[in-house]
């Protein structure tokens, strides 16, 4: 059994797991630890229908991340606001295309969420960026009536338009930006200028549509991104989609899972909790303990139909002892 003392873990647990192996279990394993690990390692069991599996991904390298390796202070610079993905980026986006659809991931997909920046989603580009280009439809061609996801050359990429044309809803999420405050990059432009160039990404939650979180003297604080995270974590359990795609920020990622795996096996937490590298995907099963998801099960049955007696025989020695004493 899976005990723990954290009240974040509490509300929530992560568990890695492998792509191919979560469609086939009517139920999933958590292996954490206890003192005596090494000798008795435990196991936990939950319903499907009360878990969520997410595919969390780092956006592809930003200018931001190549001036800021040179130097931290160019971090500062108004020069990266809502930096946009480099060719390298770029490249890293189709190479992670490439692994999603040859790995039936696409195809599972029920919904994609991204933070708003240019550089890795809606929000800051550089993520709006790196969510269509992995997860949206093919190339837009005129005569398609759909709204594009991105137009062509968004963010002087050069990338032809991206359609939403068989692909998940896409949404804009403010709790999964990255740390706010001080640093350029991590300022976002207006809803307004995103909607034109991002058409089909859904912006509907966004409330202000300048970027007034944003405070230029004031970096939020580690624990407040955590807390930030967790908020995120909370509302997902009110999507019905039990698929889900969130594409943001390193920062954002750290902090927010940095709370989990506790009661893991150390390679477990190391797993979950190391910094994510430029468009790193990792899939974790997310699991609703205090039922604020409380949906019913799509594949769980009722047994009895028809109805007819069904005494299991490990139980008969429970109704009648006589028979018991029999054997």
């Amino acid at each position: 059994m899976l005990i723990s003392h954290d009240p974040i873990l509490l509300n929530s647990a992560f568990v890695p797991t492998p792509i191919s192996e979560h469609r086939q279990r009517s139920h999933f394993l958590c292996f954490s630890s206890r003192s005596d690990m090494d000798t008795a390692a435990t196991q936990s069991l939950y319903p499907l229908h009360r878990c969520k599996t997410l595919h969390l991904v780092r956006h592809a390298q930003g200018f931001h991340n190549v001036e800021g390796e040179k130097n931290p202070e160019a971090y500062l610079s108004y020069d990266l606001f809502d930096a946009n993905l480099t060719p390298l980026g770029w490249k890293q986006v189709d190479n992670l295309r490439a692994h999603v659809k040859a790995s039936g991931l696409s195809k599972r997909i029920e919904l994609v969420i991204t933070s708003p920046l240019l550089r890795t989603d809606a929000f800051h580009c550089r993520t709006m960026q790196t969510a269509v280009g992995v997860f949206g439809g093919e190339e837009y061609t005129d005569g398609i009536d759909v709204l594009p996801l991105m137009y062509d050359n968004v963010g002087d990429s050069g990338r032809g338009a991206i359609s939403s044309l068989n692909s998940p809803p896409f949404i804009a999420v403010e709790l999964c930006r990255e740390h706010l405050g001080v640093h350029p990059c991590d300022k976002r432009s207006s809803i307004t200028e995103y909607q034109h160039m991002f058409p089909a990404i859904d912006f509907s939650l966004i409330e202000n549509d300048e970027d007034i979180l944003w405070k230029p003297d004031n970096r939020e604080k580690n624990e407040e991104v955590a807390a930030r995270g967790l908020k995120f974590l909370e509302w997902l359990w009110t999507r019905k989609e039990k698929e889900i795609a969130v594409v943001t920020h390193s920062g954002f990622l750290f902090h927010a899972l940095s709370a989990f795996g506790n009661d893991c096996h150390p390679t477990v937490k190391n797993e979950i909790c190391t910094h994510f590298a430029n468009c790193e995907l990792r899939s974790v099963v997310i699991v609703d303990r205090r039922m604020i998801g409380s949906d019913e099960s799509s594949t769980n049955y009722p047994g009895k139909i028809p109805y007819g007696l069904d005494l299991p025989s490990d139980a008969v020695d429970g109704k009648h002892p006589e028979n018991g004493e029999a054997k």
